[in-house]
């Protein structure tokens, strides 16, 4: 006869026993998994399916409406969707095209391009009318010093903000694009240096040249040196292109 103590350890083994067996042997029920979408298309419907794997071995999907593949989770930085907020802050901050590139873990052929495509989806805003304005240049240079372009840029003088600048070589066509746009706005006053060029494009009743008339802008391109490296007078830093130089003064101006 089995005494009640070795029957109940027994008993004991054979639950344990089983529970195990039956928790090895049960399959583990399946996450739920986001349904992946498509980057193109606009519909909700998911009509994504599996289309092989990468180098990698990531599942890569493919869109049965315009046949495009994408991956599920990119490890790349420069995927990321917040990757171009990133851009207009560093940018804003003063940060160089290779400082932000090693920030954000990028290339920087990648950064280039995706500066020039933040800068081109950012507005240029409407010029107020009947405003006055400032208009004066900043010299800086591309790629060797030799080569000398100016910044010619027009500042509402309430609010002090940009309006609109151009870049190019100091003469009158350069000047035109930013004054043509003051004239259209019915500018009360025009305020610049005197140089000679201002004569033939602003009209003698809005045109200003009085000492002091242009502090306000002259301030602002001191402010656009002290944080931009590219602008510093004694530095290593400096543009290669016009349209890189472009495209980063319209996002720390208006992004």
């Amino acid at each position: 006869m089995i005494s009640k103590y070795l029957q109940k350890k027994i008993n004991y083994k054979r639950t344990t026993f089983g529970l195990f067996f039956y928790f090895a042997s049960s399959k583990s029920p399946k996450m739920s998994q986001k349904p992946i979408k498509c980057f193109r298309c606009v519909d909700d419907r998911n009509l994504m399916v599996k289309n092989g794997k990468t180098r990698s071995g990531k599942q890569r999907y493919l869109c049965k409406i315009c046949k495009s593949t994408r991956v599920e989770n990119y490890t790349y930085c420069a995927y990321q969707s917040n990757i171009d907020q990133q851009i207009i802050l560093l940018t804003k901050e003063g940060l160089g095209i290779r400082s932000t590139a090693r920030v954000l873990q990028i290339s920087t052929t990648t950064l280039l391009k995706r500066i020039l495509l933040v800068a081109k989806s950012i507005k240029q805003p409407m010029i107020p009318m009947g405003k006055e304005y400032e208009v004066d240049e900043l010299c800086t240079y591309v790629g060797d010093k030799s080569r000398r372009v100016w910044l010619v840029c027009a500042l509402e003088r309430k609010s002090r903000k940009i309006m609109s600048f151009n870049i190019g070589r100091r003469t009158s066509q350069t000047l035109k694009k930013v004054t043509e746009g003051l004239h259209f706005s019915q500018a009360k006053k025009i305020f610049t240096d005197k140089l000679p060029s201002y004569k033939t494009l602003i009209k003698r009743k809005v045109h200003k040249t009085i000492q002091y008339g242009t502090n306000h802008l002259e301030r602002f391109h001191l402010t656009l040196r002290t944080h931009l490296k590219r602008l510093n007078r004694r530095t290593i830093c400096f543009s290669k292109s016009v349209s890189v130089l472009n495209a980063v003064l319209r996002i720390y101006l208006w992004g």
